[in-house]
Parts: C-alpha cells; sequence; structure tokens
C-alpha cells in the first residue's frame, strides 16, 4: 500500500513564508544563517514554531539544515519571481481554492453540503470542514442549519463589481485612520521591492499575474495594519473575492503601471505615518481602479504619483 504524503500545517506554511519574507527583508544570500531565536523575536512567536516552519523550509529544498549549526537559506531571494520559492500548500486551503473556482465557474450551487464536497472532491470530512470553516471565517461562506453552507454574494458582475468597490471605499481608508494603525514593516518593504521590480520591466513583459499579486498583497497589508479587528477582518474577507478566477482582468498596462505607482505613494505616507495624507490617496486610487477608464488616462490624465508631490 503506497505512503500518504502529509502535508505540513497551515499555521507552519505561513510561517515559512513569513520567514523568507524577512530574509529577503533582511538581504540575506544563500547560505546565509536562520537564526532561530531572531527569527522567533521577528516573527513574534516562540521558537518550537519556527523550528517547525523551517523544517518545512528544508523538506521543499528552500533550506538546509547542519547539525552543527542549525538552518541556512538555499535560495536566492533577490528576484521577486522566485519569492514563494514552490512552498506547497495546505490540503484544506487547496480544497477551499478548488471551492472557490467551481462557484465562480457556476459549477457549485448557492448551497453546499459536506457529503456533496467529499464526493466532488474525493476527500475526507476532516479536510472538507477545514475548509469550509476557513472559507466561512474569510466571509465567503455563510454556516446553515444541518451540514450546510451557503455562499454570500462575490463580485462577478458589473454591478457587484461596483457595489465592491464603494464597500472598499467606505472601509480602506477608514482602516488607516482607525487610531493604533501599524504597518508590518517586512511585508512592506517586500512589496516596494516587488512593485520597482515590477514596473521597471518593459510593457511587452509587464507581468500582469504578479501586478494582480502585489495588488492583493497591498490592500491586504492596508486591512492586516487596521487596530479595529473588525474592520480588519471584513477587508481581509473580501479580499478572498478578489482571488477568484477571473477577478482583476479588462485593463491596459498604463492603468497597472499607474495603479502600482499610486501603491508606492500611498506606502510611503503609511511609513511616514502620515495617515491622512494616505487614506486620501487611497480613496483617489480605488475611484480610478473602480472607474477603469485607461481611454481617460491616455488622454493626458495627469498619474497619481504627481498629485502625490502636491499633496506631501
Amino acid at each position: 500500500m503506497p505512503s500518504v504524503v502529509k502535508l505540513p500545517r497551515k499555521n507552519h506554511l505561513d510561517l515559512a513564508q513569513r520567514i523568507l519574507e524577512v530574509a529577503r527583508q533582511q538581504g540575506m544570500r544563500p547560505g546565509a544563517h536562520l537564526p532561530e531565536q531572531q527569527l522567533a523575536t521577528l516573527c513574534n512567536v516562540s521558537r518550537t514554531p519556527i523550528r517547525a516552519a523551517l523544517k518545512v523550509l528544508a523538506d521543499q529544498g528552500v533550506a538546509t539544515r547542519e547539525s552543527d549549526a542549525g538552518y541556512r537559506l538555499a535560495v536566492d531571494l533577490s528576484s521577486p519571481a522566485d519569492f514563494d520559492s514552490g512552498l506547497p500548500r495546505a490540503e484544506e486551503a487547496t480544497l477551499a481554492d478548488a471551492i472557490l473556482r467551481d462557484r465562480a465557474a457556476r459549477r457549485l450551487a448557492g448551497t453546499i453540503t459536506v457529503p456533496e464536497l467529499m464526493r466532488r472532491y474525493s476527500a475526507d470530512r476532516k479536510t472538507v470542514l477545514k475548509a469550509a470553516i476557513s472559507l466561512t471565517d474569510d466571509g465567503i461562506l455563510q454556516r446553515a442549519p444541518g451540514q450546510s453552507w451557503i455562499f454570500r454574494p462575490i463580485p462577478d458582475s458589473p454591478q457587484s463589481i461596483a457595489a465592491s468597490f464603494e464597500y472598499r471605499l467606505l472601509l480602506e481608508p477608514a482602516a488607516v485612520l482607525v487610531p493604533g494603525f501599524q504597518l508590518d514593516g517586512v511585508k512592506a518593504a517586500a512589496l516596494r521591492q516587488g512593485m520597482e521590480a515590477l514596473l521597471s520591466r518593459p510593457d511587452s513583459e509587464f507581468d500582469t499575474r504578479e501586478f494582480q499579486r502585489l495588488d492583493i498583497e497591498f490592500h491586504r497589508l492596508v486591512a492586516q495594519g487596521c487596530a479595529n479587528p473588525f474592520i480588519a477582518d471584513a477587508l481581509s474577507g473580501h479580499l478572498r473575492l478578489r482571488e477568484l478566477p477571473g477577478q482583476g482582468g479588462g485593463v491596459n498596462v498604463f492603468r497597472l503601471r499607474q495603479s502600482t505607482h499610486e501603491h508606492l505613494g500611498i506606502l510611503d505616507n503609511l511609513e511616514a505615518r502620515q495617515y491622512e495624507v494616505a487614506a486620501d490617496l487611497l480613496k483617489v486610487h480605488l475611484r480610478l481602479s473602480g472607474n477603469q477608464r485607461p481611454q481617460a488616462a491616455n488622454r493626458g490624465a495627469p498619474p497619481l504619483q504627481g498629485m502625490i508631490r502636491r499633496l506631501v
């Protein structure tokens, strides 16, 4: 009987990715030592989960273990394209993504049940329940009586996409203005490097998938920095919907470049703790993105980075 490959736990995978973010922000090169205590302090966890996360990295060939020196980095993190380093995903996370894809393609009805999902995806009950609970925590599913869940609305039509932008216009600037906003400096630095690398490419090589990843990570950074947990959770759940297949298409490269410059300008002000300016720029950015009028930009509409210089 073939052995079953056991996937790492989601929290260990998340922490492993966090360690890579720290290593990249620290400018670590292949062969650099990955000190447990320093990583535990930077990631605000104990050394026990750090050890588990380092083992995940070693199992994937991203780090190597030396009996007398602990773990060392085995990959080059200087290129944004290689930053994910092929880390696996937890089984329930992979299943949750599959459920979302099928819902977006209307292959799943508005109400689903645990037995239905077990049959459809050949998954065990425990994994299905974990995936359903994860999607519920993200605000995508709502628990119904019995073993069923109901999908919440998703932005899959012009009307619902417009409503999505209205929702974000209400909450994202407010998230920045809540007293106690805390920017994650490690993630901010990694995002800045990724966005600047993307902007350095010619139009013919502009990676729209990389833009979408950076765009979602930027807005997730804003959500996670909010000191109000209810606003943070609401925005994080809504961001999950933007990861659905087909989201974020139909915009030309000019607008995507402009949007990336806007992200950098907002990030400048968040790092400088100019929260009111950052919130104002965030409103303008969301309105421009919601309108999605590249033809207006081609007629000479000024990019937002010029507005940033005037506001700061």
